[in-house]
């Protein structure tokens, strides 16, 4: 009987949102512990706006700065980008 009330709970909308939200914020965890790592290495010292800023991007937003990230030669190239996206 409790196996079927856990079934019965994974059906509803509620928990599908919730378990979908929480995909997400996953996601988006992952990527900008990458970045940051990537940076980090790239880069040396982060300005802390900069981290800043990162922290405020959802999941599509890091998945675009990620492409920067490859091309960028400098700090000032990804400060650029990010004026450009404001």
């Amino acid at each position: 009987m409790i196996g079927l009330q856990v079934i019965e709970l994974k059906q509803t909308r509620f928990y599908q949102d919730v378990f979908k939200e929480g995909l997400e914020e996953g996601r988006q965890e992952g990527e900008l512990t990458i970045i940051l790592r990537l940076l980090g290495r790239r880069f040396s010292n982060l300005p802390e706006s900069l981290v800043g800023r990162l922290h405020q991007m959802d999941a599509g937003q890091l998945e675009a700065f990620s492409e920067v990230l490859l091309d960028a030669s400098s700090l000032d190239d990804i400060n650029d980008w990010l004026q450009k996206r404001q």
